[in-house]
């Protein structure tokens, strides 16, 4: 891939390696190494994702700090944990799902706007938001039920840092979890609210992949040739630090766009999945939340702003992951490349 430089017009190019698609990987090198790399990235930012999730079920407005010294002080570091190993339960699979259903698309969609005449960057933008859409689509078939489940477990605190959140059951770990939820509610209540995480994650990924197309050809044409070298073809080089920094700032840049697109969806999302409407009656008076009744809920809360609590951990947590992600996912990419 090349990308034209603005400062001058020579015509210079700055030439980045090939992107390495679905045909030149070793597909159980790149699972098997896939999942042990990104369970380490889900291990390092759960806490961020737990300090999220307990702002969106809160009543009332909690600041981030505030919320992470009451978990210390009342649950100690096991409290920014809770339902981490349900969570990594459900993430190898799920992971092994998006990177296949990523590459797979990403390859054919590009290939076929290629064909149907579209510019390189055009051809890549629209290829990485297809790619997006269906990764998501298909990882929410094995992440909603764990999502369900890791959400409630994340939220049960103890003493005070459980205060504020309302609707809320208890359970003694993820098979519990598990039981109870299906008891109650059958297998409908492990996928509650899937089709807005469907709403939610898809045009997410869609967003976040496209906006960092664009982002990835937009950094490296207002830099130029700093930190690149010239090669044989005219052109310019750049080495390994330029592209890791430049892989960074794309992803913090396409997840700002994406978390502020999608945060209220996201906050309904967590709502639905956590909560129930009437926690204190039986079972058999006990209604299942809807979307309606959770988005006027959180208005008579606090305003429309209220279906923005969490964006600030939200925005810290796609950023670093994100970050994470793509600079481990193009390293697990190098790792897996056939011989």
């Amino acid at each position: 891939m090349s990308v034209s430089m603005e400062e001058d017009g020579s015509g210079s190019k700055i030439h980045l390696p090939a992107d390495i698609n679905w045909e030149m990987l070793d597909k159980s090198k790149f699972f098997f190494l896939g999942a042990a790399l990104f369970s380490g990235v889900s291990g390092a930012l759960y806490p961020i994702v737990v300090l999220k999730t307990r702002q969106q079920v809160m009543s009332s407005q909690i600041p981030c700090l505030k919320m992470a010294g009451s978990i210390l002080r009342n649950e100690g570091y096991r409290g920014f944990y809770r339902g981490f190993g349900t969570s990594l339960t459900g993430t190898i699979p799920a992971r092994a799902l998006y990177m296949g259903a990523l590459e797979v698309t990403k390859s054919s969609v590009g290939t076929a706007t290629v064909q149907l005449g579209f510019s390189e960057a055009s051809s890549s933008t629209i290829a990485s938001a297809a790619a997006g859409l269906s990764a998501a689509m298909a990882a929410q078939l094995v992440w909603t039920p764990i999502d369900v489940v890791s959400q409630r477990l994340m939220v049960q605190g103890s003493g005070n840092s459980s205060c504020g959140v309302v609707g809320l059951k208890c359970y003694n770990g993820g098979i519990d979890a598990f039981r109870k939820i299906i008891c109650s509610d059958g297998l409908r209540g492990l996928y509650r609210g899937f089709g807005i995480s469907i709403l939610t994650y898809a045009p997410s990924n869609a967003v976040w992949w496209g906006s960092y197309s664009i982002a990835h050809r937009l950094v490296w044409g207002s830099i130029g040739c700093y930190c690149c070298k010239k090669d044989t073809e005219g052109g310019y080089k750049p080495d390994g630090k330029a592209m890791l920094a430049v892989q960074g700032v794309s992803a913090a840049m396409a997840s700002g766009v994406s978390a502020l697109v999608t945060m209220p969806l996201d906050t309904v999302k967590t709502r639905l999945q956590v909560l129930d409407d009437d926690c204190c009656s039986s079972s058999s008076s006990r209604r299942t939340p809807t979307v309606l009744q959770t988005v006027k809920n959180l208005v008579k809360e606090g305003g429309f702003s209220a279906c923005y609590r969490g964006l600030g951990p939200r925005w810290a947590s796609m950023s670093m992951s994100a970050i994470t992600m793509i600079t481990t996912y193009e390293f697990l990419k190098k790792l897996s490349t056939k011989n």
